[in-house]
């Protein structure tokens, strides 16, 4: 979805600016806002995407209060749009669950997974597959094979065994890219989500072409935060890079977002070396004596998915704090009265904000598209911030950026456990996506993993292939590469920031 602007994603930034555009605006004007913002985002009378203008406008509707951080209104009651908006109005987050949901009136009920056989079928003689289906769901009819939907069992064995590749099979995109299994269907066929199963990495969110499912938002609370008298710091993944323009470079974004009153701006990337220390430290002393393997937990789709569906090995998953937990609490160390906002490309990161132990450390988590429709709804022109005279000084190092990247927080921790003790030979593996997390999980339980470093990442491609990303992932970890060589710093331990010695296990 990220390799073009397509209309869906142009109408989901459209629905980020207007409600940006109504926190800045006086809230006594809310109610007559929210209705005319539907109007402004679908004009006119002839609709353009569906059977129905009306149809695009309901849609639209609750895209916008699930964007103002408020819950969906049920199909089968009358509410009105602005129903319970004063909810919104309070300046602290209020996404605390069902942070995904599907529009049930927005899905196309996508058949389920099914295979189908197309007009390349030849008759064939040797019938491989009839021959190969172990349930006798498939015979002979007069223009070809045809398969009993009833008795099919979705095995592939006959799309796989037809010498023409006649067999084809289709699932439905949102369940596909679903590595947890969380996409049901209700009563009419349509989505549903699980919501004990979903671990909120945002996947069938970016996958489903309808635009039928959205998330929740906090911007419109922060920009209430923002507008008041309380220290509101950013802080901001190293996948931001590339993100606003091929020609955006860091300093410029940094002034950008401060422009837009934030108090400071941090690299995420800094509490990436601070853990990786951690992490570090936690592989020597653990792997193999205590732990059979060490998995990473600096993405919190990952680490749920892993706890939840083999909770007998949540031990091996280290019990560091991920880096966006640790650069808040640098930051919220010296100033314990400010406000702390994420800025990043993961939907997950919203959830991971939302547990109890982090009530006082994360504030507030948007994603790179969020931040994108504050900007445009402020006025905010990145060629306006341009100071090639002025450079800011790194936070973080080389290895500490590289995080974003699939592969590069094992090789970050990897590069720290040399310098803190160079005999110890580390072996690893990495997945990306949550299907490949899964696998790398169950050859863990059979111990083809012992003695490993295992790096899981919710999203393909690491963070940089995040659901709330502006760019495709080839483009951002190709410019991610390239600002990672930037830092003067090649591992943690080079970097001043970070409150680490590595001559003994112990943090200073």
């Amino acid at each position: 979805m990220k390799y073009n602007y397509t209309p869906l994603i142009q109408l989901r930034r459209k629905v980020f600016v207007e409600v940006a555009k109504m926190a800045y605006d006086d809230p006594s004007h809310l109610e007559e806002n929210i209705e005319q913002a539907v109007y402004n985002i679908v004009p006119g009378e002839v609709a353009q995407y569906r059977e129905s203008v009306f149809k695009e406008r309901a849609i639209v509707g609750e895209r916008l209060r699930m964007a103002m951080g408020l819950k969906m209104r049920k199909v089968d009651e009358h509410q009105r749009l602005s129903q319970g908006i004063d909810d919104a109005l309070k300046p602290e987050r209020v996404v605390h669950n069902e942070l995904i949901q599907v529009v049930p009136f927005a899905c196309e009920a996508c058949p389920e997974k099914t295979y189908h056989v197309t007009e390349n079928c030849r008759k064939c003689l040797a019938h491989p597959c009839i021959q190969d289906c172990p349930k006798n769901a498939i015979s002979m009819g007069k223009y070809g094979s045809v398969i009993d939907d009833e008795k099919c069992i979705r095995c592939g064995k006959c799309k796989e065994a037809c010498p023409y590749n006649a067999i084809i099979d289709y699932d439905r995109p949102c369940a596909k890219a679903c590595g947890v299994n969380a996409i049901k269907s209700d009563y009419l066929g349509r989505a549903e989500i699980e919501q004990d199963k979903c671990v909120k990495c945002g996947m069938c969110l970016s996958a489903c072409p309808f635009g039928a499912i959205s998330d929740k938002s906090e911007i419109f609370q922060l920009i209430q935060t923002i507008k008041s008298d309380v220290d509101v710091h950013a802080i901001i993944a190293p996948a931001f890079i590339g993100q606003f323009g091929p020609f955006a470079k860091p300093d410029t974004i940094f002034r950008a977002i401060k422009a837009l009153g934030f108090k400071s701006v941090v690299e995420v990337a800094l509490g990436a070396d601070i853990e990786s220390v951690v992490e570090a430290r936690e592989f020597i002393e653990k792997v193999p004596n205590e732990l059979s393997f060490l998995g990473t937990s600096c993405c919190p789709a990952w680490y749920d998915a892993a706890t939840l569906n083999f909770p007998e090995m949540k031990e091996n998953i280290s019990s560091s704090a991920t880096p966006m937990v640790a650069t808040s609490r640098f930051i919220k160390k010296e100033n314990p009265d400010a406000k702390v906002v994420f800025i990043g490309p993961c939907l997950a990161k919203k959830n991971e904000a939302s547990r109890p132990e982090l009530e006082n450390i994360i504030d507030f988590v948007i994603t790179f598209e969020e931040l994108m429709g504050i900007f445009v709804a402020y006025g905010i022109q990145l060629d306006d911030y341009v100071d090639n005279t002025e450079e800011r000084e790194s936070d973080a190092s080389l290895s500490g950026r590289g995080y974003a990247n699939s592969g590069g927080v094992a090789e970050a921790i990897i590069n720290t456990i040399g310098e803190i003790d160079p005999s110890v030979e580390v072996k690893y593996y990495n997945a990306d996506g949550l299907y490949e997390c899964m696998k790398m999980l169950k050859l863990a339980k059979a111990h083809k993993y012992d003695g490993y470093l295992l790096e899981g990442m919710g999203c393909p491609g690491g963070c940089v292939g995040g659901p709330g990303t502006l760019i495709s992932r080839r483009k951002a970890a190709q410019q991610l590469n390239e600002f990672k060589t930037e830092s003067p710093y090649f591992t943690a331990f080079e970097n001043p920031k970070v409150p680490a010695d590595k001559n003994t296990t112990k943090e200073v």
